[in-house]
């Protein structure tokens, strides 16, 4: 932990620095049958390259607003952390008409169709993989984003005290707000160092996106994202939280 973080990028670069080879995040889909495992380097290098992919080739700027129509998932964590990297508000579940882009999973792709800005699509299928034939209009994310630098540096210092999280609602939060929250949701769950969650929350508010992202960041610890977790019976649950050696749950 670095008490200087003030922004959800911050805290990853922290987590980078302290010990980039342990888990961060390992995500669930219990109607599919996957699990994908990203230390913390690895994200944060699926982080450098969505983050550039915004930068440089979709031409967004601090302050633009991205509609963020994806469910709880591995790779909306790193679009959310990327959002951070270069000062975009990430507004989960927000309205495409008003977005400057957006960035839609393949249940969303109408509502996204709205946005007149650019348009990114995931199809959330096992191991990141592309669409079978991509949507109109839309870029594939899995097409694009392999080819981004690994590392990324923003053209313009990200403000912490800007807009950076709007959730449901309504409620937007700075990323200074994002981080005060994160390490006082942490505090409340007893949340340490070393620390794995397994949250079955969604991330349709800020308590799912805290317990299955933020606050175990904030504090050093990692995450088992399991969303679809409520199709499993109670003794194969009981049976991952050991297998994944998990310390906490939500949901």
């Amino acid at each position: 932990m670095n008490a200087s973080d003030r922004t959800p990028a911050d805290l990853l670069r922290t987590a980078l620095s302290d010990d980039p080879a342990r888990p961060l995040l390992t995500y669930y889909d219990d109607a599919t049958g996957e699990r994908v495992e990203l230390s913390v380097a690895t994200f944060a290098n699926w982080v450098a390259k969505t983050a550039n992919l915004l930068q440089d080739e979709l031409s967004a700027e601090p302050g633009d607003r991205l509609a963020l129509l994806l469910p709880a998932h591995w790779q909306t964590a790193v679009w959310l952390l990327a959002c951070s990297s270069v000062g975009v508000v990430a507004d989960l579940g927000g309205d495409a008409a008003r977005a400057d882009l957006v960035v839609s999973g393949p249940d969303t792709l109408e509502a996204a169709r709205t946005c007149s800005g650019e348009r990114v699509a995931l199809s959330l299928r096992p191991m990141g993989g592309r669409f079978p034939q991509p949507p109109e209009g839309f870029a594939d994310y899995a097409v694009e984003v392999p080819g981004q630098g690994d590392h990324f540096a923003p053209y313009a210092p990200v403000d912490a005290d800007a807009a950076s999280l709007a959730l449901a609602g309504g409620d937007e939060l700075t990323g200074a707000q994002v981080v005060e929250r994160a390490r006082a949701d942490a505090a409340a769950r007893g949340l340490e160092p070393g620390a794995r969650l397994l949250s079955a929350l969604p991330w349709d508010g800020w308590d799912g996106l805290s317990a299955g992202l933020l606050a175990p960041l904030a504090v050093g610890g990692s995450v088992v994202l399991a969303p679809r977790a409520g199709q499993l019976d109670a003794a194969a649950r009981r049976q991952r939280a050991a297998d994944e050696r998990v310390t906490h749950t939500a949901g």
